[in-house]
């Protein structure tokens, strides 16, 4: 069963290799590789021919682990970044390409890395190199049955997260302390990680992604909790802003404010909507409600494997080294509410995690919306 799930995604991503004209994909980011192998790590590689064959190149101390999860045809191990360039040239001489294109991430690899996986000893002279990135990001954005019972688990655990951080939001604990409680109870829970959790409160709530601090909370803070557990290799991304206390009426309004906003772009959801149009609703409400000066980043952006991945907005797309996204079919699922509005000595945001449906989105973290604590 497993290996079907693979076999189908590796079939997939041949096709797009044929139409992109690449010989192999060289990939080093955790999430692809996970995607078409089952496992995806630091200090790793995986190689794909267009074909369908898998290659994995592994620590020596993690080639038993490896085996044991992934799907693959070949693997290799290597003690070093120097065993690790070696290891790659013998997997271009093993599937006998000397010449034609590999597929590399762009965005992921930096300037260093690139230089390690290009390097003379592991690339052949006169194999070139081009962007796959589209390749990984188009093969990602539709997610089967599997994934989707895989992000609805995580976002339960998202609101469970939730919960306890809420719980926790007490005058004088710190921020810190509050993202610790988020993060025991997922992980009790049933995650295995998550990305990088953000709470910020009082004045910091104007920042658009605040990292915690040992800032305590004080009577009539707002205070943002941002939370992305990791279950099974999946994510899923919510964020709730509560008040210590009783919220001040132009707290309450902004807050409703941006929660219409953010409830009457997922009832645009559906199936073939252009995610610019959802952009423009989200923003078009905010600025109706007075807040066009107020307004910062890009609201919407999808959630899979990683927190973050695509479609995202046009700009942020951009940004990112990503494509802009085509009408979204059914079963991307994306997140809402990325960004807040931002009054200058506080902020409000939420955000839910929706998998595109024929007509409706289904909704899949349900903490309740409220500024009370």
């Amino acid at each position: 069963m497993r290996d079907s799930i693979y076999l189908d995604r590796l079939n997939r991503c041949t096709q797009l290799m044929q139409k992109t004209e690449f010989d192999v994909l060289l990939l080093t980011k955790p999430s692809n590789m996970f995607y078409l192998t089952g496992d995806g790590r630091l200090c790793a590689y995986a190689m794909i021919t267009k074909q369908g064959q898998v290659a994995l190149g592994v620590p020596t101390t993690d080639v038993d682990d490896v085996t044991a999860l992934a799907h693959f045809d070949h693997i290799i191990s290597f003690e070093d970044e120097v065993g690790m360039i070696h290891a790659i040239a013998d997997h271009f001489k093993r599937f006998g390409i000397q010449k034609g294109t590999v597929g590399l991430e762009f965005t992921f690899l930096t300037q260093s890395m690139m230089k390690m996986v290009t390097h003379p000893h592991a690339k052949p002279e006169k194999v070139e190199i081009g962007d796959c990135t589209p390749i990984l990001s188009g093969l990602r954005l539709v997610k089967d049955s599997e994934e989707l019972d895989l992000l609805r688990e995580s976002a339960k655990i998202a609101d469970i997260g939730m919960e306890a951080a809420v719980k926790a939001v007490k005058l004088d604990l710190t921020e810190s302390q509050i993202a610790a409680a988020a993060e025991y109870a997922m992980r009790h829970a049933g995650a295995e990680g998550f990305w990088r959790t953000y709470v910020s409160s009082g004045p910091r709530t104007n920042i658009a992604h605040g990292l915690p601090t040992n800032r305590s909370v004080q009577k009539g803070d707002l205070v943002t909790i941002d939370i992305h557990p990791i279950v099974n290799g999946y994510s899923s991304d919510i964020c709730r802003t509560v008040c210590v206390g009783d919220p001040s009426t132009e707290q309450e309004n902004a807050y409703q404010d941006y929660l219409q906003a953010q409830q009457a772009t997922i009832a645009e959801i559906k199936a073939g909507v252009d995610i610019a149009a959802l952009e423009k609703t989200f923003h078009d409400q905010l600025k109706a409600a007075g807040h066009g000066a107020h307004i910062f980043g890009p609201p919407i952006h999808g959630v899979g494997i990683d927190f973050e991945e695509a479609p995202l907005p046009p700009g942020h797309a951009f940004f990112h080294g990503e494509k802009e996204a085509p009408p979204l079919p059914q079963n991307v699922v994306i997140a809402v509410g990325n960004c807040g509005v931002y009054l200058g000595v506080w902020g409000v945001r939420v955000e839910d995690t929706n998998i595109i449906q024929k007509e409706r989105p289904e909704t899949l973290t349900h903490y309740p919306r409220q500024l009370l604590s």
